[in-house]
């Protein structure tokens, strides 16, 4: 069973998800998605296969079966004549607890045989009655009702070891709480600040008149894009940063659960520019941002590993941030050698060229030259610049900007 979105103690809404197999829990947790807060299984083997399979990104928690639904299965089981306390076979349960079940009830559990993995109908099925064929048991307990019906058509005694009403009014009292603290924690008011180092510094006389005011349309069109997908708001705050304002929930889904820092990658992808990010939170807007700032300033000055995000309460939420890992076993393209040629020719650290310089760089005529930063242009290593306007009659020269950050850190 599934606990949907809700608030404590009432009003919640449950959406039952069925299945015929506890191993499909998995696929069933995947089908309802972010659709939920937290998810309540019926037992401890459905919620262990749908853990192992790393499908769970809201809390969950399941019914017990130890305590005291084992102590009602036992209390059945005194009733059966074919079955020897001491001498059954129990699943799923682990072996702890049926010790202590034991020991509350005054009987050796040395001769109880356990297996709490989890396994398939057939494999539960399969331990019990190897075990009774062999005479080491006189039946079993079992959490499954698949397994109690194939081994009572085997012949061998089985015992269904089911939930009590008060664990499952427990469960979900618990899984209500837990579901309720995760929307807050979610819904957690959260600031992103984004600095462009390019933008902070002076403008070089070789530069284009206009390049930055198209540099800055541009990054701020990408960001607002990728603030619609995670349903948050851009602002320009000066001339070189931006405020990001969301939810915690959807910036943990953007960052990969705040391991890889926002925005980063694609900016540097498509403008080929290094943005630095520091991410807030707080009880109040005015804290989130101040927040914001520290971690911010703290990824711009120190040389060592730090958190880029910090919690309300002002703490790193994670190490370092590291960025998307670039695809591997793909061909070099063409043009980074040309890049790489006109990179170390540069003097500086000015990155924007025409043909004509591009030509004496490369030794190549400018009509080459033009071709070969067209070139650049496809492969995403150089971006056109708008034309420099000049009072001079003719045809105004065609800039671009290198991309030299695409030959990686040490070379760029």
């Amino acid at each position: 069973m599934l606990m949907g979105h809700g608030s404590v103690p009432v009003p919640c809404r449950l959406v039952a998800a069925a299945y015929r197999d506890e191993q499909e829990a998995a696929d069933k947790v995947v089908k309802l998605g972010a659709g939920v807060d937290v998810c309540l299984f019926a037992s401890p083997l459905p919620y262990d296969f749908a853990r192992r399979s790393g499908v769970l990104s809201v809390p969950a928690t399941y019914v017990p079966l130890g305590g005291a639904a084992l102590h009602a299965a036992l209390s059945r089981a005194v009733r059966d004549e074919r079955l020897d306390l001491t001498r059954v076979s129990v699943d799923v349960i682990e072996r702890a607890e049926v010790e202590e079940a034991y020991s509350d009830l005054g009987l050796s559990a040395d001769g109880v045989q356990t297996r709490d993995e989890p396994g398939a109908v057939g494999t539960l099925t399969n331990f019990h009655e190897r075990l009774f064929r062999r005479g080491a048991t006189t039946g079993a307990l079992t959490c499954l009702p698949a397994v109690a019906e194939r081994l009572e058509a085997a012949g061998v005694p089985a015992v269904l070891v089911r939930p009590t009403t008060s664990s499952i009014r427990g469960a979900l009292h618990s899984a209500a709480l837990m579901g309720a603290h995760h929307r807050l924690e979610e819904s957690q008011l959260t600031v992103v600040l984004v600095d462009v180092p390019t933008l902070r510094e002076p403008v070089r006389r070789s530069a284009p008149r206009y390049w930055r005011d198209e540099l800055r349309l541009a990054l701020h069109r990408l960001l607002v894009q990728e603030g619609h997908r995670m349903q948050a708001s851009v602002w320009p705050i000066d001339d070189h940063s931006y405020l990001v304002s969301a939810t915690r929930g959807s910036v943990s889904g953007a960052t990969d659960g705040f391991r890889v820092p926002p925005f980063a990658g694609r900016v540097r992808e498509e403008l080929g520019l290094t943005v630095e990010v520091g991410i807030g939170m707080g009880r109040t807007t005015h804290d989130a941002e101040a927040h914001a700032r520290a971690a911010l300033s703290r990824a711009q000055t120190s040389k060592q590993a730090q958190s880029f995000a910090v919690d309300r309460e002002g703490r790193p939420l994670v190490p370092a941030p590291r960025l998307p890992p670039q695809p591997t076993g793909q061909p070099k393209p063409r043009g980074l050698e040309v890049l790489s040629r006109l990179a170390a020719k540069l003097e500086g650290g000015d990155t924007v060229v025409d043909a004509e310089a591009a030509g004496r760089m490369l030794g190549v005529t400018p009509r080459t030259a033009r071709r070969l930063l067209r070139t650049l242009v496809d492969e995403g290593l150089a971006w056109p610049l708008p034309p420099n306007r000049t009072p001079q009659p003719g045809r105004p020269r065609q800039l671009y900007r290198l991309i030299i950050e695409k030959l990686g850190p040490a070379r760029a």
